[in-house]
């Protein structure tokens, strides 16, 4: 079968990268993000510990891929979502106190 397309994509709040790499049709996530070149521009990715996904579903290193997929490498939460909306409601509440 013939190469496939796929875009890298991570993102930090001061720079964004994507990059479009060709891989084989039987590559994986992992092969993918190695080939792109992002693991060396950006040394805090640590596959090990950080989740990917594609599409924005979460996916496995090893799982395969398809033409035109798009992978994301997530980073780790600065902060518990349920907790900042929680605090949010307190703070509307309080204001609507006032």
């Amino acid at each position: 079968m013939a190469d496939i397309r796929v875009q890298i994509c991570y993102a930090r709040p001061e720079a964004q990268t994507l990059r479009e790499v060709v891989v084989p049709h039987d590559a994986t996530v992992r092969a993918a993000i190695e080939k792109s070149g992002v693991l060396r521009d950006w040394p805090e990715i640590d596959l090990s510990c950080l989740r990917v996904g594609v599409y924005g579903k979460l996916k496995t290193l090893d799982a395969g891929l398809r033409d035109h997929d798009r992978i994301e490498i997530y980073r780790p939460l600065i902060a518990d979502p349920k907790e900042s909306r929680r605090k949010r409601a307190v703070k509307k509440e309080e204001a609507k106190g006032r």
